[in-house]
């Protein structure tokens, strides 16, 4: 049987990505670092915004408001959970990890908040077939992500928390409050390690489908993380992802220029907001988030479909095939807000914007 080494591995967690800027913030760090961290809570900002550690450059993992991170790290100081909330693409999980990989050395120990998430993820569940055979032990128990850190100390992280009943949510309640896990069945209870919190990510756009509790909500400190303010920040968050998924990917193809990424930026700003970027004219919006993600995705894909049927540099073409497939998710009403969307705003901004127009035009008919 092969051994998969690191470079086959199709997405590392932070913690052995940046594993050469942890180590070099550890080694230069001069601040007090708080039990069951690895780094101080400046180093920690340090990380996630970009700076310097000794001769090692710090690149920046998180680009928006300096603010609301120094929040959220204050926030795991004390004996509060952190729950990020906002749009999607607003990189609630990308922060949620590269918070828990700064602080704790470890972003793995994750749940998946889904309709079908049952209480048992969240504190335990059983072995079956050794609890038929012996009965309840140690050994028997299967342990949640959020046991497992609660014994060894460091952050737990439950993405997309909204999703879950709101039953399931509770389950949360205890856990926050008491700091334990009793389990019952070996009459036995695990508390948790100093060090111990949970970083929980929910999505502005599941409000009402599942509504956190009231009391849930208490045991959690909230930070809203907003979509990005202007047009450059949005193009330098694109431009920023797009070069790391390239490398981690292994695109072969030349990254898309500036001009083509303004313009991939433009187009999402516009239908999301449902108004062109002058505000001289109102648009109707597609059904699809439209959210910064998505565009980094997007132009992910014209990187490869440039490298794989082009001649390795992105065409206005390889971009309308990637929007075609980001605007238009429902059939009936997207195409029609698209074709709208074409013929009454790219239509009439002249000739830097043409290709791209009848690129659109082409793939839409």
């Amino acid at each position: 049987m092969s051994t998969s080494t690191a470079t086959d591995i199709l997405r590392l967690p932070a913690e052995q990505l940046y594993a050469g800027e942890i180590e070099a913030l550890i080694a230069n760090e001069t601040e007090k670092i708080p039990a069951g961290w690895r780094l101080s809570a400046k180093s920690v900002l340090t990380y996630i915004t970009g700076g310097k550690a000794g001769k090692t450059e710090i690149t920046s993992k998180y680009i928006g408001n300096r603010r609301l991170v120094e929040i959220a790290i204050a926030t795991l100081l004390t004996d509060r959970a952190l729950l990020l909330i906002g749009e999607p693409g607003t990189a609630k999980s990308w922060l949620s990890e590269h918070l828990a990989a700064a602080i704790a050395g470890d972003s793995t120990k994750v749940i998946q908040g889904t309709a079908g998430t049952t209480e048992e993820q969240i504190r335990y569940s059983w072995n079956y077939a050794m609890l038929i055979a012996s009965g309840p032990s140690r050994e028997a128990l299967v342990k949640s992500p959020i046991f497992r850190t609660m014994e060894s100390g460091g952050l737990a992280r439950f993405e997309e928390i909204s999703r879950c009943s709101p039953e399931v949510q509770d389950a949360l309640i205890s856990i926050l409050s008491e700091k334990n896990i009793s389990v019952p069945e070996l009459n036995y209870a695990v508390s948790a390690v100093r060090g111990f919190s949970i970083i929980a990510t929910a999505n502005t756009r599941d409000r009402g489908v599942n509504e956190m509790s009231a009391a849930l909500k208490r045991r959690f400190n909230i930070v809203v993380l907003p979509s990005p303010g202007d047009v450059q920040t949005e193009v330098e968050i694109v431009r920023k992802r797009v070069g790391e998924l390239a490398v981690n990917l292994d695109l072969a193809a030349a990254l898309p220029a500036d001009e083509a990424v303004a313009k991939v930026v433009t187009i999402f700003r516009e239908l999301r907001s449902g108004m062109t970027l002058d505000g001289k004219e109102k648009i109707k919006s597609p059904s699809g988030v439209m959210s910064t993600a998505e565009a980094i995705s997007l132009l992910a894909n014209s990187m490869a479909l440039a490298a794989s049927f082009g001649q390795g540099t992105i065409t206005s073409g390889d971009i309308a095939a990637g929007l075609q497939g980001a605007v238009v998710k429902d059939e009936e009403k997207d195409r029609l807000v698209w074709k709208e969307y074409l013929d009454n705003v790219l239509k009439k901004r002249g000739g830097e914007w043409r290709d791209l127009y009848n690129a659109c035009r082409e793939m839409s008919e």
